[in-house]
């Protein structure tokens, strides 16, 4: 195998090399398991980035594709990535070096055991994104579960032990239909190989079945409304760590694999459920905005504020066009950015004050300018600020299920106006007004370790706001091959819908005359 055939390989195991390196490392030298954990994740970083470099946008395929079945053409070992899920490995892989620095200090306990269950969790997370094997899919998605239970359970709060359980069976619950829905789909189609999968013709009765199956699975991991119990206890309970990979990188999963199955391989179930999907997604975006404008701990407040967002990204994925499932995209990557942001905030006066209530604080301004004005960038790109990444997400999304269905884009911006709300009212309590707290008033500002882990996503956050290009460039042939293949499967004109989706996108060509969208729609390629 040559290095850009095992690149995905490499990247996806390589964090199991660090974590035997830490395994062999005596507990009492605590500063050198920190280092080879954040040496490990940075070079995984690098890889990943790498793997952006020299993926073809303009391919809509799986590229970097390694194919060694192990149980005749079934079950084996299948990797490579596309434009819907190249992107996740790199934030997968961009923010565990943020998350290992977060706990250089706040972590006194158990240090090794912590390097190495975070480890273990970044190859899972990176091997969810990049295996082509359902079965293999299985395992990589209900690993993680393992990890983040460790984590809460060990280095939680005082409540722990009960948010970790809840968190646990929770999700895993729903992921056995979604077991029992990956053996029916071996016996039809007699092969776990994604690739094949996609084009495969699972027979429509069977299609809702399976679709209700995976969505018992997902629509917990996202979580969608009213399956979101377990997680504003795990995010209250979890470290600062657990809270950033919880919210940027595991609610994820559940919408990579709307995209990933449930649109392409049940098409006909995903035409015939969106509404309910439209209506559970709407109440989720106002419920969720509701109930986090009266909470008092700061982390849970983000908590709710994270599912009423990813409600905007289940309208985008089951608008069915390029122009919702390429904000349903932007914004699951933004939020990643933004959320893990957030957490990683909280967690900065945490770790001074050892409180989340927000009454314990006001007037940080005063003393803490730097923080104040990261906090600001944060909170205005949660609420969707234009010029923050958050914007370009909920836009588009609110474009493309405009398209479908204009009463759900009337409820989901309502969700905008309530994110202002709460956002604003968090931002104005904890960092306004006068510092009176005898307690707040030595308290310091950012460290230069903090300032390495807030001020580049900072950057991210406000670069990828003004110019989204190489997140939409790099997902937009496979977003167009998922659109064609969905609206054909379903019986509308793929060439319409993706004109349609595209329209809004168009700009003025130099002569002054507009690009027909026609042009821009490249002939999709099969699966």
């Amino acid at each position: 195998m040559n290095f850009e055939n095992s690149i995905l390989t490499i990247v996806t195991f390589l964090p199991l090399l660090g974590a035997a390196l830490v395994l062999v490392t005596p507990k009492s030298a605590v500063n050198a398991i920190r280092w080879t954990a954040l040496a490990t994740t940075l070079v995984t970083l690098a890889l990943s980035l790498w793997i952006w470099s020299a993926f073809d946008p303009s391919n809509p395929g799986f590229q970097f594709v390694v194919n060694y079945p192990w149980l005749g053409d079934s079950i084996g070992y299948r990797v490579g990535v596309d434009g819907i899920s190249v992107l996740f490995v790199v934030l997968s892989a961009l923010l565990m070096p943020f998350c290992i620095l977060a706990s250089w200090e706040a972590i006194e306990n158990r240090v090794k055991e912590y390097m190495l269950v975070f480890l273990i969790l970044e190859v899972l997370m990176i091997g969810v994104f990049t295996t082509l094997d359902l079965a293999m899919f299985y395992v990589f998605f209900e690993g993680t579960l393992l990890p983040m239970f460790l984590i809460i359970g060990i280095w939680g709060g005082k409540r722990r032990i009960q948010a970790s359980y809840k968190f646990f069976f929770y999700t895993f619950i729903g992921s056995v239909l979604m077991l029992l829905a990956i053996m029916a789909m071996y016996w039809n189609a007699g092969t776990t190989d994604i690739s094949r999968l996609l084009t495969h013709q699972f027979p429509e009765s069977m299609q809702i079945w399976l679709w209700l199956a995976f969505f018992a699975s997902l629509a917990v991991k996202m979580p969608m409304w009213p399956f979101h119990r377990w997680l504003p206890e795990a995010h209250v309970e979890a470290p600062t760590a657990g809270s950033v990979i919880l919210a940027a990188i595991l609610l994820k999963l559940g919408g990579y694999g709307f995209l990933r199955f449930s649109l392409p391989m049940f098409p006909d179930a995903s035409a015939q459920l969106s509404n309910f999907v439209f209506v559970l997604s709407v109440a989720a975006i106002i419920i969720t905005s509701l109930v986090a404008l009266v909470q008092t701990d700061i982390k849970k407040l983000i908590a709710y504020s994270s599912v009423a967002h990813m409600g905007f990204v289940t309208i985008g994925i089951f608008a069915g066009n390029a122009l919702g499932i390429q904000g349903a995209m932007f914004q699951m990557l933004s939020h990643g950015l933004v959320s893990g942001a957030l957490f990683l905030s909280v967690g900065v006066i945490y770790d001074r004050m050892h409180t989340r209530d927000i009454e314990a604080y006001g007037g940080l301004v005063e003393r803490m300018p730097q923080y104040a004005f990261a906090f600001m960038v944060f909170t205005m790109a949660n609420v969707g600020l234009p010029g923050t990444s958050g914007f370009v997400g909920e836009f588009l999304t609110m474009l493309g299920v405009f398209q479908v269905n204009t009463w759900v884009a009337f409820g989901a911006a309502f969700g905008v106006i309530f994110s202002a709300g709460y956002a604003l009212w968090l931002y104005r309590r904890v960092v306004f007004g006068a510092l009176t707290k005898e307690s707040l008033k030595g308290i310091l500002d950012l460290s230069l370790r903090e300032k390495i882990v807030l001020y580049p996503l900072i950057v991210l956050i406000i670069v990828f706001g003004f110019y989204p290009s190489p997140i939409l460039d790099t997902t937009a042939a496979a977003v167009d091959n998922l659109v064609a293949h969905y609206s054909a499967s379903v019986g509308l004109d793929p060439a319409v819908s993706l004109a349609d989706a595209r329209a809004p996108l168009e700009y003025a060509a130099p002569t002054g005359e507009a690009q027909p969208a026609a042009e821009h729609a490249a002939e999709p390629a099969a699966h």
